[in-house]
C-alpha cells in the first residue's frame, strides 16, 4: 500500500541502530568526562555528570530496543502497518542531549583560563 504510515522494510532496524550509536557516543563521552573533568576542575564530584551519562546511555539502549521489538512484532501481527510509536523517547534524547549541551557551557566557562 502507497499510503501506509508504517514503513515495512528496515526503517525500524535502522532507527534503533541508530539509537544505539548515539547511546554509545554519549557512554564514551561520560567515560570521557569522568576521566578528564575531575582532574581539570580539581573536584570529585565532576565524576557524577559522566557516572548519569553512561547510566542514561544504558536505558537509551534498552529503551530503543524494547521499542524496535514492539514496533516489528506489532506490525507483523496487524498486518495493516499503520502503527506509529509515540515520540516519548526521542523527546527524552532531546531534552538529555540539550542538557548535556548546557553542561558543556558550564565547564567551558568554569575551566580556568592559564
Amino acid at each position: 500500500m502507497s499510503g501506509d504510515l508504517f514503513d515495512r522494510g528496515l526503517q525500524p532496524e535502522r532507527t534503533e541502530l541508530a539509537r544505539r550509536r548515539t547511546a554509545l557516543s554519549i557512554a564514551v563521552g561520560s567515560v570521557v568526562a569522568m576521566r578528564l573533568l575531575p582532574a581539570a576542575l580539581g573536584s570529585g564530584w565532576w565524576i557524577v555528570p559522566g557516572i548519569l551519562g553512561v547510566i542514561f546511555s544504558v536505558v537509551l539502549w534498552a529503551w530503543s530496543r524494547r521499542r524496535y521489538e514492539s514496533v516489528s512484532f506489532a506490525t507483523v501481527a496487524a498486518q495493516d502497518h499503520t502503527l506509529v510509536p509515540d515520540g516519548a523517547l526521542l523527546m527524552t534524547l532531546a531534552v538529555v542531549v540539550t542538557l548535556i549541551g548546557a553542561l558543556g557551557v558550564v565547564v567551558l566557562v568554569a575551566l580556568p583560563l592559564y
